[in-house]
């Protein structure tokens, strides 16, 4: 299929927030729809390089009440579109190990009770109990959700683009925007590497690229990138089937069950904005030793992958999701700062409404607008990991 020159709406970006967002909106019958993904394959940027989680603990009553629109999903998602997408629900459990985060959780586990979310309370002998393979002296506490848990992020992209595909939307592999064009202050097209598309609605769902493409539309956006790596470990049988997805926050460390070994990964927070995708080493043997520290068993296992891949993240730690006035046509879905993966399926949802109905009505979602960092009118999430 050759790339069209026509198209009512262009998507840039084919991870979960491009996909998502096709697949809404060809739901709802906008199928003159072309989908843009610059990598061979889609879902193989940030989305295809996150650890998968799922979660309903957070910090912020947006960000939960976008887990509870979002969360649901999936669990509806291998009915509704006929793609299995690995889904566990192994639960979230966070180590607490110093007082200020514990009296945070206490007000972020209540706001969570608030609306409905049936977060755990346990004290450290009760995390200790639970998860006796951890080195837990320290920890002081813990939070933790059974309904919280992990799915394939190839396989939520892939179901999407299908179905997409499916209901009319033309989605394209190997295609980089290169510009994007306008005319009296409107969005009249993009230029891509296989030519132009001339379209009334441009979609930027690029990640951690988006500051980037926004800037071919003149528009800043502040979103900046942020590597994060892990790596996966040969067999590790003493694991129980159980094994939740740890987080121990404080150090900003994690593991959870993955094939037959375990998914790790520690954030570093000397890490410099830029689009480094490769592996640092030196921080490979600093999360390694802080990960052994905690859980002592991963001294016996060996490496069985490693990769790095990009946050996109805003000043707040929240999403945008908007339509920019300045800009007609223009629309972009973006800067969800490590979350994105499990919100995509509705904030492609919300998205859709914006553009086909001129607000999201499913959710209120006017404190992820655009120009809250010019009224300097946000708040910041807590639990970003």
């Amino acid at each position: 299929m050759s790339l069209p020159t026509t198209a009512q709406i262009v998507i840039i970006g084919g991870g979960v927030m491009g996909a998502s967002t096709a697949y809404h909106l060809a739901q709802r019958g906008c199928t003159d729809v072309v989908l843009l993904e610059r990598q061979p394959f889609f879902g193989m940027g940030a989305t295809g390089k996150c650890a998968g989680g799922i979660r309903y603990q957070f910090s912020t009553e947006i960000n939960i009440r976008l887990s509870l629109l979002s969360l649901p999903m999936f669990d509806r998602f291998e009915a509704e579109l006929g793609q299995p997408i690995g889904l566990r629900r192994d639960g979230y459990l966070f180590l607490l190990t110093s007082e200020e985060d514990i009296a945070t959780f206490r007000r972020n586990v209540a706001l969570q009770h608030s609306l409905g979310v049936p977060t755990e309370w346990l004290d450290g002998d009760e995390v200790r109990r639970r998860v006796p393979l951890l080195s837990a002296d320290d920890v002081l506490a813990g939070t933790f959700h059974a309904r919280d848990g992990l799915a394939d992020p190839n396989s939520v992209v892939m179901g999407y683009v299908n179905a997409a595909k499916r209901l009319g939307v033309r989605a394209f592999t190997g295609v980089e925007v290169t510009g994007i064009t306008t005319e009296r202050d409107r969005i009249t097209g993009v230029v891509t590497s296989q030519g132009a598309i001339a379209c009334e609605g441009v979609i930027n769902a690029a990640g951690p690229w988006s500051a980037r493409v926004s800037e071919m539309a003149g528009i800043p956006l502040p979103v900046t990138p942020l590597r994060r790596q892990m790596l996966t470990t040969t067999a590790l049988p003493e694991v129980p089937k159980d094994f939740p997805f740890i987080i121990d926050f404080a150090q900003s460390l994690y593991f959870h069950r993955e094939g037959e070994g375990l998914l790790t990964g520690q954030s570093n927070p000397h890490e410099r904005p830029g689009y480094d995708e490769s592996v640092d080493l030196e921080w490979e043997l600093t999360h390694m030793e802080a990960a052994i520290q905690r859980l002592p068993i991963l001294a016996r296992a060996g490496r069985a992958a490693h990769w790095a891949g990009l946050y996109e993240v805003t000043p707040d730690a929240h999403p945008i999701i908007d339509a920019i006035a300045s800009l007609p046509g223009y629309y972009v879905i973006t800067g969800f700062s490590g979350h994105g993966f499990m919100h995509g399926p509705g904030a492609g949802l919300l998205l859709s409404e914006i553009i086909l109905d001129g607000k999201a009505h499913t959710l209120d979602i006017s404190a992820l607008g655009y120009s809250r960092f010019a009224d300097a009118q946000h708040i910041h999430e807590y639990n970003v990991i």
